[in-house]
């Protein structure tokens, strides 16, 4: 498509929690996720691709070409629905699945790209309900992972009223309700990040997109507080542009020029983002420039 970019990219992103829980596992009681083998603490790309969605939300009024498709209470069937009547395809009433012809497919599949930020940036499976196809997107992002083990804690917390008459006439007057909440007292997380441009081409990402992302990756924790968050922050993000869409050196080689290491005794826990230094050799291969965004 056109306008899309024409570089390759990774990026290191840095970001920590304060007295909160980063991203729940419903499996286990909705605790912080965790290795148990090493007890690191660990996020899923689902989680950072939420957050993402919910910013570009807020600052793009969930308005076209900056539309997003995987929202709270979104049904998507209804949204294939639009696109294939957006294209002028005609209308199938008999309630079935509408596999639609190839090239219907394809041009809805491209309307998706053109008007949903988050298809043309993580790609999506449209193929449910009205057939939209396939996208794969050019942006895809590791599991996060703590620099440190985590321990997380188990806090017990009160509530100063009930829900019902009935469990207030069973407790005689006290209206204190228990319940628990789990919280990670300190942790500096790393996420790793690529960026294909021959992907980009299929779905039309472009570099005011790619200019949006880095801006969401900054900025999301700042609108997306709540109480079993806690304090989250955006620490760095450092971002390896290749000069070409092939690319000029493996991804692997680039993270490792970003190192994160405890700059305070390390017999004690960190507590604080100035527990740790980060250090970028510059020294990258010929053809690969690096930018601090953060």
């Amino acid at each position: 498509m056109a306008n899309a970019i024409k570089n390759r990219y990774e990026f290191v992103y840095l970001f920590d929690v304060e007295n909160g829980n980063p991203n729940g596992d419903p499996d286990s009681g909705n605790m912080p996720r965790i290795d148990p083998e090493t007890s690191y603490g660990i996020i899923t790309d689902v989680c950072l691709k939420r957050k993402i969605r919910n910013f570009v939300e807020i600052v793009k009024k969930n308005q076209a070409p900056f539309e997003i498709y995987v929202r709270e209470k979104a049904i998507l069937n209804q949204v294939h629905d639009r696109a294939h009547q957006a294209i002028g395809a005609k209308s199938d009433d008999s309630g079935k699945k509408r596999k639609g012809s190839g090239d219907e497919v394809d041009l809805a599949r491209k309307w998706m790209c053109q008007n949903f930020f988050d298809v043309r940036t993580f790609g999506a499976v449209m193929s449910t309900g009205t057939n939209c196809g396939q996208v794969r997107g050019p942006v895809q992002i590791n599991f996060a992972r703590s620099i440190d083990a985590v321990v997380p804690l188990e806090v017990s917390i009160t509530r100063m009223a009930v829900t019902t008459e009935k469990e207030a006439e069973a407790q005689s007057g006290d209206n204190r309700t228990m319940g628990r909440k789990h919280i990670i007292p300190y942790a500096l997380y790393r996420a790793e990040g690529y960026v294909s441009a021959f992907l980009a081409e299929q779905t039309g990402f472009n570099s005011d997109d790619l200019q949006l992302l880095w801006q969401a990756l900054i900025n999301m924790f700042d609108h997306d507080h709540s109480a079993a968050r806690g304090k989250m922050n955006a620490r760095k993000l450092v971002v390896f542009k290749h000069d070409s869409e092939l690319g000029n050196a493996p991804a692997h080689k680039l993270f490792e020029l970003v190192k994160v290491n405890r700059a305070s005794d390390t017999s004690k826990p960190a507590r604080a983002f100035a527990d740790y230094k980060v250090e970028i050799n510059r020294q990258a291969s010929t053809g690969v420039t690096i930018e601090e965004k953060l």
